[in-house]
């Protein structure tokens, strides 16, 4: 009897035991979530130091001398060098080909005889003229025995003249069938062979220089404010000028399954602006691009497509940061002493694609949320992350959506 009523009371007892357990077990976890809902964040401290643009273009390699090599005679092509091919390396001066001289040695020959014919003739005008002006001058000779002979002499000279220019004229012609190298170069393509029949003003081939390459490079206006650079390089004289302007550049591809570098120089700006995209384009300059004059580990062949990088400006103060540090367009997130985060406005130069550079609005030691952060507001409560620690970092989830308890 006394063990039933005592009964309840254990019932009672055993029950806000449980209760009790049950409550502390759940309050420990929502602790430990309050404590975790403050986002875990990278930062980077801020360092104003010296910085130098580098603008990036592309662009394909040509070259800055080509030209049609064109037979100044007709004839046929009885003989070629083993350059004449497309690819062909040849010297300044050496023989490409050769016209048949056969007929042009004929016409030098024939201009030889008809010369020393009009020499002849004109000797002899020169002799009778000068007989009939003594006789004129003894009053024997009449003076239309003079007028024909000063006419005779006149005649007589211009046609040793002329006999002289087809002379001239017919050993040019035959100079004409070697044809040669303007300059140090490659054959781009070659148009005709041994046995060939020409006429003047025929292309044999296409030629260009090797002593420099050339690569337009394309870039928007905008971009320009980046470069020392006029308008337009011109020289005293108002020509355009080839005078390095004084930008490097360092022109990079792969060739035969490697990459490889060549440094130039910035040459000139083409004249003319696209009135539709808006672009310009800087020609850079690459000295011996086939490595003739110097070793070089690849040739920069014509036809190679570069990606250019060109120095430009330099500023003395700029603090550079990732990308994802701003945000905005125009604004980051510092991270004051207490680990909370502030919005502060910068001033920013040129937003690059991993980096972007500040010119102000922020102090040297700051620092600064590189992570992302959902729905930030001013004020809200971050964890650092340090080295070794967990990067379980802002968001990858629901850590970085700001709540009443870590906002202040």
């Amino acid at each position: 009897m006394r063990s039933q009523k005592i009964l309840p009371f254990l019932l009672l007892a055993a029950a806000m035991a449980v209760v009790f357990l049950l409550s502390s077990i759940a309050r420990q976890p929502q602790e430990r979530i309050q404590r975790s809902m403050a986002p875990l964040i990278r930062v980077e401290t801020t360092e104003y130091t010296p910085y130098r643009f580098f603008v990036i273009a592309h662009g394909a390699v040509s070259p800055r001398t080509e030209s049609d090599l064109v037979a100044q005679v007709s004839g046929e092509i009885v003989s070629v060098s083993p350059s004449f091919a497309a690819g062909g390396f040849f010297e300044e001066g050496d023989i490409l080909a050769r016209i048949d001289p056969a007929d042009y040695r004929v016409d030098r020959e024939t201009a030889r005889a008809v010369l020393a014919r009009a020499d002849s003739e004109f000797g002899r005008a020169q002799k009778e003229l000068g007989r009939q002006q003594r006789l004129a001058d003894q009053s024997v000779a009449s003076e239309s025995r003079i007028d024909d002979a000063e006419n005779a002499f006149r005649v007589a000279e211009a046609t040793r003249l002329e006999a002289q220019a087809r002379l001239e004229r017919a050993e040019r012609d035959l100079t004409r069938t070697v044809i040669k190298a303007p300059y140090r170069g490659l054959v781009r393509s070659e148009q005709v062979d041994v046995g060939q029949f020409v006429t003047r003003g025929t292309t044999i081939a296409t030629l260009y220089a090797v002593d420099f390459a050339e690569v337009r490079l394309p870039l928007p206006d905008r971009e320009l404010a980046y470069l020392d650079l006029p308008p337009v390089a011109r020289s005293q004289t108002g020509e355009e000028s080839d005078a390095p302007l004084g930008a490097r550049v360092e022109l990079s591809a792969e060739f035969a399954g490697r990459a490889h570098i060549w440094e130039g120089a910035l040459v000139r700006t083409e004249a003319e602006l696209d009135p539709r995209s808006r672009m310009v384009r800087l020609v850079a300059r690459v000295t011996d691009p086939y490595g003739i004059e110097t070793t070089r580990s690849a040739p920069l062949a014509v036809g190679l497509f570069v990606e250019a990088k060109i120095e430009g400006q330099e500023v003395e103060n700029a603090v550079v940061l990732p990308r994802d540090a701003l945000r905005d367009g125009d604004r980051v997130y510092v991270v004051d002493a207490d680990d909370r985060i502030r919005f502060r406005s910068v001033e920013v130069l040129r937003t690059e694609r991993d980096t972007v550079i500040l010119a102000s609005g922020l102090t040297p030691g700051e620092r600064v949320c590189t992570s992302p952060l959902q729905a930030a507001i001013d004020g809200m409560k971050v964890r650092v992350v340090t080295p070794g620690e967990p990067q379980d970092l802002a968001g990858s989830g629901d850590e970085s959506v700001a709540t009443s308890e870590n906002v202040q």
